[in-house]
């Protein structure tokens, strides 16, 4: 991912612009490591998100800020108290290194002007946001460093803040391109272009050095001892371009998708390396370009910590059921040959006079069979040949109500194992704690979660979620299987169309028709959207049934969520829920 020191620059002063002179009215805590700041600015009201996680580290004006906790936590508490209500002063980047100061100034107890600072540091799994005092001193940060963690950098409350150590690379605001040119070339040993650029100039990812590489060579790959005049020529010339570039500040945001519009990447300069592999495209503002590239995982990341309980407890339920299954369809195959068991028992009892008393075994012809093959059947050398053969009619007649009752108990193991695939693709797809919270309830109301002892208040159930077709049919999507339950069998209308892939965890979607007929484009969108809402979100050619609502209905005793349905259609759909 190309948030790299250059990037960083650019973002800098785009905030700056914004921020300066803004007021703060507002800091939440959303979870261990983000914080959503809101500030009056002369634009209108914003909201700044700062973000540590290891995955995804960033500071940007947002407009999908994650829900807040019910009781804020310590630090929270504490930027509250000491930047509410504070100006922001200063917004800047140290060099090219990825860490961004957001100055502010404020009061503190006395009264008197004091100017504090949030060092967001954007360095992968090491990210942290450091609040500074006036002097320097560490008042608290996001993530506390101790000597158990590092000897070599701590971060606690009441030491002096000193920046990460620097690397030992060239600046290009203080190094002039040439210069650069003349390093990148001279490597200890040959080096392919790009990791020469990656090792020696500060600021720039992998991405941008590829880039550049591929600019110089055309896609050829080349190393540094091959470098002649004119190749040095057009090395100089791109680290001189992307030298002035920075300087200036006139780099600009893109985002590099793949061809299904999945974001891959993204750069402050145009990048070209991909082909027709990728697609290119340009946002309004970085702040904008980092909200959009990171909305989805980070809203994946935050349900999964949230939910990592509800995660926990349906993977034990499926393996547990998955090894019982396995177990029971092992036993049922030994079940198969219980007629054979039936068999020896007849051949007994008709040559119970055959048989000698103490013998291990008896050779019988098979009536059966209409060549009358000669059968050995294994007898109990302690039995009479009667007591042998009803020794093989209760193993027939135990092997058969054996079948009767795991042919059952796989049937019911199967259906709780569908249905547990069906929570997962609910909770894998909730995005706020709302939803989490009616899947739990959902959970503790079919004996998987037990009740709280304190009964929680009852919060207004979630509307389904609502899309519109192009030629204006509206669509309703369950969020999870209660919802599921409610949209099909009470708020549908009977000549509204359901829609649910077929065989595939995912959601109830209803075609809402108001007596009109849907059009042919009207029902592919629908059905492209049940595809969306399911566990097949990333497929291609995916199968989804729809039929008539009066045509589906729910067995009794049946789980949230399971319906049966006939006089079905199915149609095969790449998922999505935009259309032109």
């Amino acid at each position: 991912m190309a948030l790299d020191g250059v990037f960083v620059r650019f973002l800098t002063g785009e905030l700056k612009e914004d921020l300066c002179g803004a007021r703060v009215s507002q800091i939440h805590q959303p979870n261990r490591d983000e914080l959503i700041i809101a500030v009056r600015t002369l634009n209108g009201n914003r909201k700044l998100l700062i973000s540590a996680r290891a995955n995804s580290p960033r500071v940007n004006f947002t407009q999908n800020a994650p829900e807040n906790p019910a009781s804020p936590p310590m630090l929270c508490m504490l930027l509250r108290k000491k930047l509410c209500g504070s100006k922001v002063c200063d917004v800047r980047q140290p060099d090219l290194e990825r860490i961004v100061f957001i100055d502010f100034d404020a009061t503190n107890d006395l009264g008197d002007p004091i100017r504090l600072t949030l060092a967001v540091e954007i360095m992968g799994k090491y990210s942290n946001v450091i609040f500074i005092d006036e002097n320097g001193m560490i008042i608290d940060a996001l993530k506390r460093v101790d000597p158990t963690m590092t000897t070599q950098r701590l971060v606690l409350p009441g030491m002096k803040y000193e920046l990460p150590p620097a690397q030992n690379k060239l600046s290009m605001l203080e190094t002039e391109p040439s210069e650069i040119a003349l390093a990148v070339a001279n490597q200890q040993k040959p080096e392919k272009i790009n990791k020469a650029i990656l090792n020696t100039v500060q600021g720039v990812s992998p991405i941008v050095c590829r880039e550049i590489e591929y600019l110089i060579t055309s896609g050829e790959e080349l190393y540094t001892d091959e470098l002649d005049s004119q190749y040095m020529k057009r090395l100089d010339y791109y680290i001189t371009k992307l030298s002035n570039a920075v300087r200036e500040r006139s780099g600009a945001p893109y985002c590099i998708s793949e061809p299904k519009g999945k974001p891959k990447d993204i750069s402050f300069m145009g990048i070209t390396q991909y082909g027709s592999a990728m697609k290119l495209s340009r946002d309004a503002s970085f702040s904008e370009l980092l909200d959009n590239f990171y909305l989805e995982r980070d809203r994946a990341d935050r349900m999964k910590v949230k939910g990592q309980d509800l995660l926990k407890l349906l993977t034990n339920a499926s393996e547990r059921l998955s090894r019982k299954i396995n177990t029971q369809r092992g036993e049922l195959e030994q079940c198969a040959d219980r007629e054979t068991l039936r068999i020896y028992g007849d051949l007994l009892q008709a040559n119970l006079y055959r048989i000698e008393k103490g013998s291990p075994f008896v050779d019988l012809e098979n009536f059966y069979d209409e060549n009358m093959s000669v059968i050995r059947i294994k007898l109990d050398p302690s039995k009479s040949g009667s007591q042998n053969a009803q020794k093989y009619y209760k193993d027939y007649r135990k092997a058969k109500t054996a079948e009767q009752i795991l042919t059952e108990q796989i049937e019911l193991a199967e259906k709780e194992l569908e249905y547990i695939d069906n929570v997962f693709d609910s909770l894998s797809r909730a995005e706020t704690e709302r939803e989490l919270a009616e899947i739990r309830s959902e959970l503790i109301q079919t004996g998987y979660i037990k009740a709280p002892k304190s009964k929680a208040k009852d919060q207004k159930p979630l509307p389904p979620l609502k899309f519109t077709t192009t030629d204006g049919f509206e669509v309703l999507v369950g969020r999870n299987n209660r919802q599921n339950d409610t949209l099909t069998l009470k708020t549908a209308n009977n000549n509204d169309i359901w829609f649910h892939t077929k065989e595939i965890p995912g959601s109830h979607t209803i075609l809402v028709t108001n007596g009109r007929e849907p059009s042919d484009e009207a029902i592919l969108q629908a059905a492209k959207i049940a595809a969306y809402h399911s566990k097949a979100k990333d497929g291609s050619q995916v199968p989804v049934d729809y039929t008539k609502i009066r045509n589906v209905s729910k067995p009794q005793g049946a789980k949230p969520g399971m319906v049966i349905f006939v006089k079905n259609k199915t149609l095969y759909v790449t998922p999505g829920i935009e259309f032109d």
